[in-house]
């Protein structure tokens, strides 16, 4: 089962992310937003490429972006189906020369992720799915693979943790998985590849307890439901993306859906 805009989409994803790579290791200007994050002329540069492609795509599908964010509440509130982008998710890695930098689409109906899309600029990989329509991952245009989370780790439990964003809570909460299940490894990545790997089975858990805006963890959390994974609240429920003044996420957690832990794992995030 697929959708019709995947194939457009991945298209206009592959094409945002190669107009990143000039800017990339190279001298790029690093400006400061008003949130005093930063952002280049690559993500202006992504954002100008998805923001006309989707238009034309679907000119009824109004488009949210990271770079074009300063719509009213008002207007929001009113959308039922919408684009999510953030053109350059990893931006900081970005200017480090990482390779940990992705292009980021989804398609969100009624606050819930359709579909996502998250490309990774610097080799060309693409990952894509939703819930009930399966996950795969591309290297290149024409070919593909099906991938899925794993429900038991084969050796070590594996965490995904960020490389630049943790806090008191979840120093807590991977102390309390320790206690659990015992030491786990720990794979530092960046950007929204930390979902990518737990729905392509190379990890078990990604907690977090730090700030991620709407725009950070929509497509990637399609790829993940996509590949029989979920994000939740710490109330067990799924994240969602409804229409709300603050872009911020509340703190979650990615799990596979069927794992035999994971209600222990909730609890032990309630009790922070």
């Amino acid at each position: 089962m697929s959708h019709p805009f995947i194939p457009q989409v991945i298209e206009l994803v592959r094409t945002a992310g190669a107009a990143t790579l000039p800017y990339w290791r190279s001298d790029v200007a690093v400006m400061e937003k008003a949130d005093a994050s930063p952002v280049t002329a690559a993500d202006l540069a992504a954002h100008h490429i998805l923001l006309d492609g989707l238009q034309v795509l679907a000119p009824e599908v109004p488009v949210l972006s990271e770079e074009a964010a300063d719509i009213p509440l008002a207007e929001r509130a009113a959308w039922t189906r919408w684009w999510l982008v953030d053109p350059l998710d990893g931006t900081k890695e970005f200017i480090a020369g990482s390779e940990e930098f992705t292009v980021n689409v989804a398609l969100i109906e009624q606050g819930r992720v359709v579909f996502g899309v998250v490309g990774i600029p610097a080799n060309g990989r693409c990952y894509y799915g939703g819930a009930g329509l399966g996950a795969w991952c591309s290297d290149r245009p024409g070919e593909e693979h099906s991938i899925s989370v794993r429900l038991a780790p084969a050796q070590g439990f594996t965490l995904v943790a960020s490389k630049r964003h943790s806090s008191p809570a979840q120093e807590t909460l991977l102390a309390g998985l320790a206690a659990r299940f015992g030491e786990p490894v720990l794979a530092n990545i960046g950007s929204s590849l930390k979902f990518c790997l737990l729905a392509e089975g190379n990890a078990d858990c990604y907690p977090r307890l730090a700030p991620t805006s709407q725009w950070d963890t929509a497509a990637a959390q399609g790829v993940l439901e996509g590949a029989g994974g979920e994000v939740l609240n710490l109330a067990g429920k799924p994240l969602a993306y409804e229409a709300r003044e603050s872009f911020l996420n509340p703190s979650f957690l990615a799990v596979p859906a069927a794992a035999e832990w994971r209600g222990e794992l909730i609890e032990l995030a309630r009790a922070l």
